[in-house]
């Protein structure tokens, strides 16, 4: 099992910006999907987005899309999340995710991927 280690979050006014960061240790990154899950109080845990092992296909969740973006380098051992026009609704703690693959598929199930991070609030306010 990867390590995994989030970062980043914060409290913002609706319409700012956050970028989260993933580390990841104890295995090289780029044998693994990553994706970004968040969870509301109350609400079950939902995927934000996803990405494959070297980046060539990723998935987002349409409630975040034209807004968020993933990205990875894998030089560094790094996921990232760059969340613009943040809106109350994103108000979550939001996780980090490592998938196992052998190839450019891209995970979208919360079962799907074995390892997580703590998990970083964010806080959108209105």
């Amino acid at each position: 099992q990867v390590q995994l280690v989030e970062s980043g979050g914060g409290l913002v006014q609706a319409g700012g910006s956050l970028r989260l960061s993933c580390a990841a240790s104890g295995r090289t990154l780029s044998t693994y999907a990553m994706g970004w899950f968040r969870q509301a109080p109350g609400k079950e845990r939902e995927i934000v987005a996803a990405i494959s092992r070297v980046g060539g296909s990723t998935y987002y969740a349409d409630s975040v899309k034209g807004r968020f973006t993933i990205s990875r380098d894998n030089a560094k051992n790094t996921v990232y999340l760059q969340m613009n026009s943040l809106e109350p609704e994103d108000t979550a703690v939001y996780y980090c995710a490592a998938d196992r693959q052998y190839s450019d598929y891209v995970p979208r199930l919360r079962t799907d991927f074995g390892s997580w991070g703590q998990g970083t609030q964010v806080t959108v306010s209105s």
